[in-house]
């Protein structure tokens, strides 16, 4: 559960967010004060700050200066009223993650908690790169043993001590953002911030603006200055996530970027000087859109001083095993799960199976093969299911579900705890309460009306299971 600091002299907002944030599945502290703050980052490092920029003692200004000496990759949003935004942007350009203009829009604002947190937690997990050991893998791991994986793991070595622009490439899904990810914390920037921009998911009207920041007045709307992401980076990385749909006139901008490092707010003649280091990933052919005129042939030699290619899965089935035993593993933690493993048979069909999709396919897979798994090791029944292909006998599957039931019901009954009836019935009403979730995005609403209860009741199982929900509950659920 990400943790979130609210630093306010405010009571009222403290409150009002915590009962906010806490709703929406975070864990929430609290200071009154920016020395306050200082010291709950020192005692507990939280994913994410939300902090005043005006409080009695020393401002939220010097408070975030003491939180980045503490940890340079905290990311702090600032609050501030209309009146106080140049101390809130002079912290956004000592590298602040953003600020937000009081009144709230509670939407955008936690929209923009999750983005925080989302990066927050690329730049603090670990990437394992080259775990074979299921049980020691961390939560993101780069796993595989194949010929292509060891020249990957060789190729990351290489390139991350140095400040060379590296541009990983593969089919979506393959898991390039590791590879970025990898590289920066092996990298000699990685005590410094790492932002991810998504070249697909940012409109191209907002995506020049999020990259670069704006001057007030330089189009319709801009009624103040922002601070782009490159340059609020400064020092660190930035990962450039599907550079290969960037616009033109975007692309330009960024050739400027690596060839002078410096940078210009949109409506703005200040050149400003900045010293990042660009990751870009791509699933498409930039050859082809060279050739096209889709992409700059001069960004085009710029990006790929290191090229890291991710091998897709059909192309290195000797990893299939490895993945499967660290798919359950993390799965199975995640959802308060023993590993149950997997019989030889249905490791055999997983690694059989032509994998015209990716590594993101094959965790699917298993995921949804783990759900309603009931503590026998993951079988080929199971495996056929959540893959959508039809069963070998169902009325033998029905039989062989019983039997892995009834074996775990005894083996529960040989330990002897107490409370059992209770502790098995919550066991199985957390899964089937986390699938009914899973099936409609989050809404608790439908997701009551699917299992048959009272909206109230589900939440009390909820809150009693101590569950976390994981999906954006619909504005429609409010």
């Amino acid at each position: 559960m990400a943790q979130i600091l609210i630093v306010d002299d405010d009571h009222q907002l403290r409150m009002s967010f915590e009962r906010l944030l806490a709703a929406e599945g975070y864990d929430v502290r609290a200071a009154s004060s920016g020395e306050a703050g200082i010291d709950a980052v020192r005692e507990a490092m939280p994913d994410v700050v939300v902090m005043d920029v005006r409080m009695p003692g020393i401002s939220g200004l010097e408070a975030y200066a003491a939180m980045r000496e503490i940890e340079p990759r905290l990311p702090v949003i600032i609050m501030t009223a209309y009146g106080t935004t140049d101390m809130a942007i002079e912290a956004t350009k000592m590298g602040a993650y953003d600020y937000i203009l009081k009144p709230f829009d509670i939407p955008e604002t936690l929209r923009l908690i999750d983005k925080a947190v989302a990066a927050a937690r690329s730049m603090r997990a670990r990437v394992a790169v080259g775990e074979e050991d299921a049980a020691t893998a961390a939560a993101d791991a780069i796993i595989g043993k194949s010929p292509a994986m060891q020249e990957l793991y060789k190729a990351i070595g290489r390139a991350a001590p140095t400040d060379a622009t590296v541009l990983v490439r593969g089919e979506s899904g393959t898991g390039k953002e590791l590879v970025a990810r990898a590289v920066y914390q092996h990298s000699n920037r990685a005590d410094k911030p790492f932002l991810v921009i998504n070249c697909v998911a940012i409109p191209e009207t907002l995506l020049e603006s999020e990259l670069f920041g704006y001057e007030k007045g330089a189009f319709t709307g801009a009624s103040g200055r922002k601070v782009g992401k490159i340059e609020q980076a400064n020092h660190g990385t930035v990962f450039l996530d599907e550079i290969g749909d960037m616009p033109l006139p975007i692309q330009a901008k960024i050739l400027r970027l690596l060839q002078e490092q410096n940078v210009e707010r949109l409506g703005g003649r200040q050149v400003i000087p900045v010293d990042v280091r660009i990751i870009a990933a791509t699933n498409r052919d930039l050859e082809e859109a060279v050739r096209r005129g889709q992409f700059r042939e001069d960004l085009y030699y710029r990006l790929k001083v290191v090229t890291l290619s991710m091998p897709p899965l059909r192309e290195r089935p000797g990893d299939i095993a490895l993945l499967v035993r660290y798919f359950l593993s993390r799965f199975a933690k995640d959802m308060g799960q023993v590993d149950p493993g997997v019989s030889p048979a249905a490791l055999e069909f997983l690694t059989a199976q032509p994998w015209p999709g990716t590594v993101r396919d094959l965790g699917t897979t298993v995921k949804k093969a783990l759900i309603f798994n009931l503590g026998a090791p993951l079988g080929l029944d199971e495996v056929r299911k959540a893959l959508g292909q039809p069963l070998r006998n169902e009325a033998g599957s029905q039989a062989e579900a019983g039997e892995a039931l009834s074996r775990l019901i005894r083996r529960e009954l040989a330990s002897g705890r107490e409370s059992l009836f209770e502790d098995l019935m919550d066991r199985f009403g957390q899964q089937v309460i986390r699938e009914a979730l899973d099936a409609t995005g989050g809404n608790r609403t439908q997701a009551a009306r699917l299992l048959g209860l009272s909206r109230p009741t589900l939440l009390a199982k909820i809150e009693k299971y101590g569950q976390r929900i994981e999906s954006r509950v619909r504005p429609a659920d409010s």
